[in-house]
């Protein structure tokens, strides 16, 4: 297990003993009307389990199905590996095949509420813990416009800025200041470039959809959008202010600055491999950026800092889990369970830090938070006191995080992000791209790709 997996899990796999309120065993009725069996006991089947090549994860997803049955007597759990695939979904609903439990992206609670693929799990809330400090902004990705809620958070990211503490030293910069909008970035790429000797102020990404997926956040942060809902249908949106200064400053900090190097055409790990050279200043990324590269690159984590993504708003994302619509109310009340105690339950995060602990996880980052209130102080405060991690150098991002809003992709994202490619790496190949002619040819594809949109 790596360590952004193994980080995830501290507090992803809280295998605590803390029941719900909430009569969770069947009724003793039949396996297919309730679930239950003659002796009372509940049968669920979940999602989620590691594949076999990935064997320390799959085994420690083992021992937490063992903890939670011995825990939870009249719960068993039939895990399966997997997660939700679009392309089989729809099949594997009809013929009764999908876990009465399943893993989502925070991209699909909407469309799977919209064709009632998921159960309504409202009337079976009332007992579970720590549901009231979940952050209101997650929660509301698995609620309808009545506010009926269908599922439930349990990972969350949203995007900032990684950056070489050192570079911005020798750059005459204050490393524990650094930009909140996206002019102190490019004036702070160009000082860092001035360093020579190869080193590039700002670098991002422009293919295999990774360029799309950074030209969304781009938007977003200047207060744009890719795209919106207009009369009951999906238009795309970034052919407008935002998109134009986006791009317009992409282009500057390129061929007027110099600062983002000659080498374009870059993906994820092509540009984690300049951070940990040491030979580049800043880029678009989530905190679990900085663990690979300490590890991949044999950096330290001290080197690194981390702020909010400049502007009002962020790209961000995350996963849950949703239920069968088909699933009975003892399996809705039995998953629920086996969510929370698993997935959302702060009670066991000082336990699982200090078994991570010593295999190396770092501690300390500023993310998932998914909780609010008490709940995610009392998080903090274990993270804290047992830090591994330079926690100060992530404190830009912590305290200007909740001046940024996190605004979750676009439907049909992937598409999309394969045409927005295609605008990056213009902008950033060619000098004299025609930054408005690109948003429009852009905007009139991607509304073919939205037409689709059910």
């Amino acid at each position: 297990m790596d360590g952004i997996t193994r980080r995830r899990a501290l507090f992803a796999s809280t295998a605590a003993a803390a029941a719900f309120a909430l009569a969770a065993c069947g009724s003793g009725g039949s396996p297919d009307a309730s679930g239950g069996d003659a002796g009372g006991v509940v049968t669920i089947s979940v999602n989620g389990m590691p594949a076999k090549t990935q064997a320390d994860d799959r085994k420690d997803f083992e021992d937490l199905v063992k903890q939670f049955e011995a825990a939870h007597p009249k719960i068993k759990i039939d895990a399966r590996e997997g997660q939700m695939d679009p392309k089989t979904f729809a099949a594997k609903l009809a013929g009764g095949q999908l876990e009465d439990v399943y893993y989502v992206y925070f991209t699909d609670p909407a469309g799977l509420i919209q064709r009632r693929q998921a159960a309504d799990i409202t009337p079976y809330l009332a007992g579970v813990p720590y549901l009231s400090d979940i952050r209101p902004e997650l929660q509301s990705v698995f609620k309808d416009a009545e506010g009926k809620t269908y599922g439930l958070p349990t990972g969350n990211y949203s995007m900032g800025l990684v950056y070489n503490r050192e570079l911005f030293r020798k750059a005459g910069l204050d490393p524990d200041k650094p930009p909140t909008i996206w002019e102190e970035v490019r004036t702070a790429a160009k000082k860092i470039s001035e360093l020579g000797d190869g080193t590039v102020g700002y670098a991002d990404f422009s293919k295999n959809n990774q360029g799309g997926w950074h030209l969304t956040s781009w938007l977003y942060s200047m207060g744009g959008d890719v795209a919106t809902l207009q009369d009951g249908r999906w238009k795309a949106a970034f052919d407008s202010d935002a998109g134009r200064a986006a791009l317009q400053t992409l282009h500057d900090m390129r061929w007027t600055d110099r600062s983002m190097g000659t080498r374009q055409l870059l993906e994820i790990a092509d540009v984690q491999k300049m951070m940990g050279s040491g030979k580049l200043g800043m880029y678009m990324a989530g905190p679990d950026n900085i663990p690979t590269i300490v590890k991949q690159f044999e950096r330290e984590y001290e080197e690194f800092g981390l702020a909010a993504l400049p502007g009002t708003a962020t790209l961000g994302g995350g996963d849950g889990f949703m239920f069968n619509p088909k699933a009975s109310p003892e399996k809705i009340k039995a998953g629920l369970q086996w969510v929370q105690w698993k997935y959302l339950n702060p009670d066991r995060e000082e336990e699982n830090v200090t078994k991570f602990s010593g295999l190396g996880v770092p501690i300390g980052l500023p993310q998932p938070n998914l909780f609010g209130g008490a709940a995610q102080q009392k998080i903090d405060a274990i993270h804290a006191a047992h830090a591994n991690v330079p926690q100060a150098n992530y404190k830009p991002f912590v305290d200007r995080s909740p001046q940024v809003a996190v605004k979750v992709e676009p439907p049909n994202a992937q598409q999309i992000y394969t045409v927005l490619d295609g605008v990056m790496q213009s902008v950033l190949t060619k000098e004299d791209a025609d930054i408005a002619r690109l948003l429009k040819d852009a905007a009139a594809r991607t509304d073919g790709i939205l037409a689709t949109v059910k």
